[in-house]
């Protein structure tokens, strides 16, 4: 393995994930993103031994950890896929999202799920959490009638554990502030919703919690305290 530079840490966004690197996987193109993103059964390994088998080049993160999952057999038959390790189990929460490119176009399918410990249904939440990303098959621009499928022979799954800070894919806030038309007319966000839209981009990455949240409206409440406060001492 090659010595990366100090402060390396591999950090892409989602639809880097779904549209480069699954879609590779998915085509058979760039072997080379084994070193990043490994091929692992991942429902047959407990999830605090995931970090151990990650890619050669992301084994020393402490945050986050990406594989690719090939489909089960059982799931090639038609049939549910298995997510029940010997001490647990992964449950999906919420429901299912789109993940979107730069201009707009719905590339792939996230999923988000928590692993349990014990038997279903009444397991024990554990801090393990999931995103399992699906590619979208693409279809020619110039064909109107084509219905999109998902890709089913290897997903992309990204583990990581939640914590009370922020995680790295919840840190990097995306660059665009474009306007963007209200749904339900052609109306532009106002100043106020522009401001609230930057604010959620600067979560979008990552699964966002109700901690997270509540966290990041405390900071805001408290900056503008503290800059009030300072106007008014002057």
């Amino acid at each position: 393995m090659e010595q990366l530079p100090p402060g390396f840490r591999f950090y892409p966004t989602e639809e880097e994930l779904v549209s480069f690197y699954l879609h590779n996987k998915l085509e058979g193109k760039r072997p080379d993103v084994q070193r990043v993103i490994p091929v692992i059964s991942i429902y047959d390994i407990e999830p605090w031994h995931l970090p151990k088998v990650s890619g050669e080049m992301c084994q020393a993160d402490t945050e986050q950890w990406f594989f690719f999952a090939p489909r089960q057999e059982r799931e090639a038959r038609g049939g549910r896929p298995s997510r029940t390790t010997d001490s647990g189990y992964w449950k999906a929460t919420g429901s299912p999202g789109y993940v979107y490119s730069s201009d707009n176009r719905v590339i792939g399918v996230k999923k988000t799920m928590v692993f349990y410990k014990g038997k279903a249904p009444t397991g024990r939440k554990t801090k393990w959490k999931m995103n399992e990303y699906r590619a979208i098959e693409e279809v020619p621009s110039s064909s109107s009638t084509v219905v999109p499928k998902l890709r089913h022979e290897f997903s992309l799954c990204r583990v990581y554990v939640v914590s009370g800070s922020f995680r790295a894919f919840d840190r990097r806030p995306e660059m665009s502030t474009r306007e963007t038309p209200q749904l339900g007319d052609n109306r532009v966000a106002t100043s106020s919703q522009k401001t609230t839209m930057i604010h959620y981009k600067f979560f979008k990455v990552g699964m966002v919690t109700v901690e997270d949240i509540k966290t990041w409206s405390r900071f805001k409440r408290t900056s503008t305290n503290k800059t009030n406060n300072s106007a008014a001492c002057q």
